[in-house]
C-alpha cells in the first residue's frame, strides 16, 4: 500500500511539472522563437516545465511526416531538439547498440537529440515481456544519461 501511494504521488509530481499552455500564454521572446523554429511544421502541443527553479517550454511538432520537439529556454533560447530519424541513418555503432539493447524486442521511435553541441540517439522499444523501454547512446554506442 504504501508503494502504491507513493508511486501515486510522484505520478501527481511529475503531473503538475509539466502544464500544457496556449501560444498567448508564452513569454514574447518564447513565442517568437516558437514561430521562427516552427515554420513549415505542424504545432501538435505546446507545454511549459518547471524543474529545480528552471522553466523550459516543448514544442511538439510534425515536419515532413515525422516528429520534430524543440525545448526553449524561458528567454527563448534553443536548448534541445528532438529529431525523429530512421535507424539506418544513424552511425553504425549507435545503431548496432541500439539493435543489441532492444535485443529481440520491437524498436519503435529513433531520434537525433542535439543538447548544445552534444548529439546523440534515443531509442525506444517494446521488450519480450512487452513493457516499454527508452535508452540514448553516443555516436560511437556508449550510453548515454540523457
Amino acid at each position: 500500500m504504501k508503494l502504491l501511494v507513493a508511486l501515486a504521488t510522484i505520478a501527481i509530481i511529475a503531473m503538475a511539472a509539466e502544464k500544457q499552455v496556449a501560444m498567448k500564454d508564452l513569454p514574447p521572446a518564447v513565442q517568437k522563437a516558437v514561430q521562427d523554429q516552427t515554420k513549415g511544421a505542424e504545432i501538435k502541443g505546446l507545454s511549459r516545465e518547471t524543474e529545480k527553479g528552471k522553466t523550459t517550454y516543448e514544442v511538439e511538432t510534425m515536419l515532413n511526416g515525422k516528429h520534430r520537439d524543440i525545448t526553449l529556454d524561458a528567454q527563448g533560447m534553443l536548448a534541445e531538439v528532438e529529431e525523429e530519424t530512421a535507424i539506418d541513418s544513424i552511425p553504425a555503432a549507435a545503431k548496432a547498440a541500439i539493435q543489441k539493447k532492444a535485443a529481440s524486442g520491437k524498436i519503435g521511435m529513433v531520434e537525433t537529440v542535439t543538447h548544445g553541441s552534444a548529439v546523440y540517439y534515443e531509442a525506444s522499444y517494446t521488450g519480450k515481456d512487452g513493457k516499454k523501454h527508452e535508452f540514448a547512446v553516443k555516436s560511437d554506442g556508449a550510453p548515454t544519461k540523457d
